[in-house]
């Protein structure tokens, strides 16, 4: 890793072993995009810039015609000057919403920068590099620090952009944000994880056409059907060929990641809080820091994009005792008994877990205040002893006697009407002055731009986590966020939507730096706040609320795609399905929910000895993969029938000594032809032994020549192969 700058040719170079990035300052003070992709070694402008007088548009700072903003390669463009693209940010004074930034100065400094109050990036100092940027507009007397963070061994860059106001009057922020570059081409095509509720990441892929093409969130949270990451591909870019462009932002509430093509077929990339529902004051001597983003280049296909973004999220962003620690196998009691609990059931279903190998019992909605269903008791954080007699202490004794650890859910920003709660603060959730609550999910959210709420929730989920041996919190948001507003706010507006994340990001600092030994798994009704913000205080999330293993395929495929397994919690749940109605085979749900962490989400008193007895088989075959799941690399499996009714995916020990291979077909086919898979990662001089038979395998054979899936009638069909390096 390395930064240099050429100060004869004024230009900047930020490197490690694996990209470069290139950016130059013109002879105007303009910070432009000189190259973005592999290491190179030196830089010597082969690339060089076209100065052409072009129609239309207009040059600011002289009569050179050639010279326009709008068709410079910019780095942070601003508004109003001629540059008439999606600018990176727009700042309102008492005159006009114009500015004009010129490079001013920079630093290279060993280490990154902290942000203030926003989750980011952590590394050692020696593991990483930074150039800061300064750029100025005189007249508005605003300087903003641009930050590129390069990283030891890794293809990503983590850059941030901070506003600073030097004037005496205050300005008025109506976009930030954190990332823009331009790139010399158009030829690309945009993938993006899209969605909805029970139906997240779904992989979109599609080709880049002149114009804006985004994905964004207005809900308060990144969302089920959008994901704060954008990449552009070469048009035939494949999971093991292609140069990849991706883009991501470490936030969790409303943002915007587009991609926007020129008239001259330049295309300028971006990502930042989104602006439709972002606004900010800004004092004199203030400083506005946006979150984030992680830009990154790829040159060998979605697999190696995957495996790269994967690697920096177990290296750079998880933290604390669980960012490498095995995850343990749980059961949720929620599909088993939903709010319909008592001690006795509760201690039933315990009784079958230990049975069967489960090491962590989780209790979930329904054992607080007068919690009998979802219409009242969010924000009474006390134990329901209609339902428990014994408290939360009594049964996490039970449950440790069994020896299982014990495990809850709450809800803490939310807050019910038919609460203590409000009854005694009714100003403490987000509202309209005036306006009648909107409703979902008969809740409401607390306004966590408040410092006296973030302080309630802190002290009441502490009163809690104290108030037992609870060593495992499922933090879950089930709603999204309307009304938009703050009585207590005097700013309100489009500052509180921020505000609320800044006050979310305070509390889990605070509740995840004062209890470090609970596992805390993120939740938004499953995959409604995937993401790398909460990833930093939470080293796991819900995946979906939708537990089919046929719907759970495409949505833990596109999460594979950004995401290591080690964060995606996977169960097994009853059939008929809950959420599809649909009946698939006890070894083939547990083959699917075996990708990821592990856990069981149904009433096991119901089953018969026949399937018990194979779940406590599969909870010991997984206890054997698990550190290959968990922390190997994961590798998407090409099928010989080359269409999306068979699924193949490995994870490989990163010494490659081991690897576990599934295979799914979804549906039937008559006559169907045979199918076998190249499978990838291995060492190719190696024998491996395949545990299940016996037989033995070259690496390079079962790379090359592939393996042979055993011909199998019936829909929804799996198979699970476990190969050991001899």
């Amino acid at each position: 890793m390395n930064v240099e700058f050429d100060n004869q040719k004024n230009f900047f170079h930020v490197y490690s072993d694996k990209i470069s990035l290139i950016l130059g300052i013109t002879k105007e003070g303009c910070l432009v995009q000189k190259y973005f992709g592999k290491k190179i070694k030196e830089y010597h402008e082969s690339n060089r810039y076209e100065y052409l007088d072009r129609a239309f548009s207009p040059s600011p700072y002289s009569n050179d015609r050639t010279f326009s903003l709008d068709t410079q390669r910019l780095v942070y463009s601003c508004t109003g000057l001629g540059d008439f693209r999606t600018p990176a940010f727009e700042v309102v004074n008492e005159h006009d919403a114009l500015a004009d930034l010129r490079y001013h100065r920079h630093k290279i400094y060993s280490g990154k920068k902290e942000l203030t109050n926003l989750p980011s990036s952590r590394s050692n100092e020696n593991e990483c590099m930074t150039l800061e940027i300064e750029l100025v507009d005189s007249f508005l007397e605003m300087n903003i620090h641009l930050f590129f963070t390069i990283f030891d061994d890794s293809n990503v860059i983590a850059t941030h952009a901070e506003f600073v106001n030097g004037m005496k009057q205050h300005l008025f922020l109506n976009k930030a944000l954190s990332f823009m570059i331009d790139l010399p081409s158009s030829n690309y095509d945009l993938i993006k994880l899209t969605g909805s509720y029970a139906r997240e990441k779904m992989v979109q892929r599609s080709k880049l056409q002149q114009g804006l093409s985004i994905v964004n969130s207005r809900r308060g949270a990144s969302g089920h059907g959008s994901t704060p990451f954008i990449a552009l591909t070469e048009p035939n870019a494949n999971e093991n060929y292609g140069e990849i462009i991706s883009l991501q932002l470490i936030y969790s509430g409303d943002f915007e990641a587009g991609a926007f093509v020129d008239q001259l077929q330049n295309t300028r990339l971006f990502i930042g809080i989104n602006h439709e529902t972002f606004g900010w004051q800004l004092n004199k001597g203030e400083t506005f820091i946006t979150p984030e983003a992680l830009l990154a280049y790829h040159d060998h296909g979605l697999g190696q994009m995957s495996r790269e973004l994967h690697d920096f999220v177990e290296r750079y962003i998880l933290r604390g005792r669980y960012k490498q620690k095995e995850r343990p196998i749980l059961l949720n009691n929620w599909e088993a008994t939903y709010f319909d609990f008592n001690e006795e059931k509760l201690l039933k279903l315990a009784d079958h877990a230990e049975k069967v190998g489960i090491e962590l019992f989780v209790l979930d909605d329904g054992w607080f205040g007068k919690r009998m269903d979802d219409n009242s008791s969010l924000g009474d954080w006390t134990v329901n002893y209609d339902k428990l007699e014994i408290g939360l202490s009594g049964l996490a004794k039970k449950i440790n006697d069994r020896g299982m650890q014990f495990g809850l859910w709450v809800e803490p920003e939310m807050i019910s009407v038919d609460s203590e709660l409000y009854r005694d603060h009714p100003d403490w959730c987000i509202q309209a002055t005036g306006r009648e609550h909107t409703f979902s999910r008969n809740q409401l959210v607390l306004d966590l731009s408040q410092q006296a709420v973030c302080d309630y929730i802190i002290h009441s989920m502490s009163k809690v986590f104290t108030s037992s041996t609870i060593q495992y919190v499922k933090w879950d948001m089930n709603r999204n966020i309307t009304n938009i507003s703050s009585l207590s706010n005097a700013k309100g507006g489009k500052e509180v939507a921020h505000r609320y994340m800044l006050g979310l990001y305070h509390v889990l600092a605070e509740l995840t730096q004062k209890f470090p030994k609970i596992l805390f798994e993120s939740c938004a009704g499953g995959g409604g706040r995937y993401d790398l913000g909460m990833l930093c205080f939470m080293p796991q999330t819900w995946t979906s609320d939708n537990t089919d293993a046929i719907c759970r395929l495409d949505i833990q495929f596109g999460t594979s795609l950004i995401f290591p397994a080690i964060t995606m919690g996977a169960h097994v749940s009853a059939v008929p399905n809950h959420q599809v109605e649909r009946s698939v085979s006890l070894e083939t749900r547990g083959a699917v929910a075996m990708a990821g962490n592990l856990g069981y989400e149904l009433d096991l008193t119901k089953l018969s000895e026949a399937e018990l007895k194979a779940i406590k088989e599969q909870i010991t075959f997984y206890k054997k993969i698990r550190p290959i799941i968990q922390k190997g690399e994961l590798y998407r499996l090409d099928c010989s029938t080359n269409d999306n009714n068979d699924i193949a995916f490995s994870y490989v020990a990163k010494d490659q000594s081991e690897s576990v291979v599934t295979y799914i077909r979804k549906l039937a086919v008559a006559e169907a032809p045979i199918t076998f898979i190249k499978l990838k990662g291995l060492d190719s001089e190696a024998t491996y032994l395949e545990l299940e038979t016996g037989r033995r395998f070259c690496g390079d054979e079962l790379m090359n020549v592939g393996l042979t899936i055993p011909y199998s009638k019936g829909d929804f069909s799996s198979i699970v192969y476990y190969f050991r390096k001899l």
